[in-house]
């Protein structure tokens, strides 16, 4: 199975693809999509869509796996990173993609082994995890994070049977809307 991790951004969004087998994983690729911070909101948001496009049409990845976002104390920070967010998992699902969402703490956890690990630790695992892989920075060791969270609860959702297992409420609902929007 081939997955597609995000880590959300608007100044840069990181993503990672990785290939896993039974307890195996490989690194394919990873990357930052950047957006011109000079730009209006609607560019950037554009800018990043289309990035990530571009990322599912090279890879062609099975499933795709996204950060949840945490609220910040400030306010606009957080309505920026949720528009952000949202034209970075529109992308996955346009694709016809199950997007499954994880909390940052469950990410590091699962890559780490603690919920609050940093930046640095991270990158260290993601690694290890993944031996000869050349890390294109912070962004990108996240989002290779969130795809190897997710090849880790992967054999558990396909026991399940149900394609949709793992999906959460918001890719429920993109799926639903962009279905809707196909069928018209």
């Amino acid at each position: 199975m081939r997955i597609l991790g995000l880590d959300p951004g608007l100044r840069n969004t990181g993503w990672g693809v990785i290939d896993a087998a039974a307890n195996r994983l490989a690194h394919v690729a990873n990357g930052v999509v950047r957006s011109d911070v000079g730009a209006g909101m609607d560019r950037r948001l554009l800018q990043l869509h289309e990035g990530i496009w571009e990322v599912l049409n090279r890879f062609q990845p099975d499933e795709a796996a996204i950060e949840e976002t945490f609220v910040n104390k400030n306010p606009d920070s957080t309505l920026k990173l949720g528009l952000a967010r949202g034209a970075i998992v529109v992308a996955p699902a346009r694709a016809g993609l199950t997007v499954s969402e994880y909390a940052p703490n469950r990410v590091k956890k699962s890559v780490v082994g603690g919920g609050h690990a940093n930046k640095e630790q991270v990158q260290m695992m993601v690694g290890r995890l993944l031996p000869g892989a050349t890390v294109a920075g912070p962004d990108a060791a996240d989002a290779l994070a969130v795809a190897i969270c997710h090849a880790h609860f992967a054999a558990a959702r396909h026991d399940a049977g149900d394609g949709t297992a793992g999906e959460t409420g918001m890719a429920r609902a993109v799926r639903q809307a962009l279905a809707r929007e196909a069928g018209r």
